[in-house]
């Protein structure tokens, strides 16, 4: 019975060790590449279909398909359906990417503000924004509202009073979303150390 039990233990913690080995793009193992789930196979041959690339985030996430296509449902209607200014919301999340520290999403949305030609300057210096003279009033009340949101979501009167000055409901609820989706999307890059491409893959840029 002993012995049984040991084997059963020693099977679980090899189990264990095999599982939570190092792939090559996340702490968890690879997917079989080409994908054989049916959900990843058309949802990587949508995305390349769409001028997108396979990218790290979803050969990870892809470990759970139908959360994995949850999570780009808001992915798709952030960046195809909202309204705000596709700029504004790029200089939301890299912000947001900053105050977590999200070396992936940072690498990703720096690709994507430069498929989209946005001002690199501008976009350069979007995590020291208060010492810049790149930003307008708008944009400086936004990365403010950011700021102060992604800091346990402490936004003072003033600075939302100054926000919405410039903000429709609409692109509050537009930009706050955004913000709370990377912030979110921020952390799990962070503890599943999803590697951030180095060969220039980026995900579907949408409508800039």
């Amino acid at each position: 019975m002993f012995i049984r039990i040991f084997a059963c233990s020693l099977l679980l913690t090899l189990g264990t060790t095999i599982a939570l080995a190092d792939g090559s793009y996340s702490r968890l193992p690879d997917l079989p590449n080409p994908a054989v789930d049916p959900i990843l196979k058309k949802e990587q041959e949508d995305r390349i279909a769409a001028g997108g690339q396979i990218i790290n985030l979803q050969l990870t996430t892809g470990h759970a398909p139908k959360i994995m296509m949850g999570t780009l449902s808001l992915a798709k209607a952030l960046r195809l359906d909202a309204e705000t200014p596709r700029l504004l919301r790029e200089i939301a999340i890299i912000r947001t990417a900053g105050v977590v520290g999200s070396d992936y999403e940072l690498n990703q949305h720096y690709g994507l503000a430069k498929a989209c030609a946005y001002p690199q300057a501008k976009i350069q210096s979007i995590q020291n924004w208060r010492n810049s003279t790149e930003f307008d009033a708008k944009e400086r009340a936004l990365l403010a509202y950011v700021d102060e949101m992604t800091h346990m979501g402490d936004v003072s009167d003033l600075t939302f009073n100054e926000f919405a000055k410039f903000f429709s409901p609409k692109e509050i609820i537009e930009i706050s979303v955004t913000v709370s989706s990377y912030y979110g999307n921020g952390l799990l890059t962070k503890a599943l150390k999803i590697k951030p491409e180095e060969d220039g893959r980026i995900t579907y840029p949408g409508k800039c």
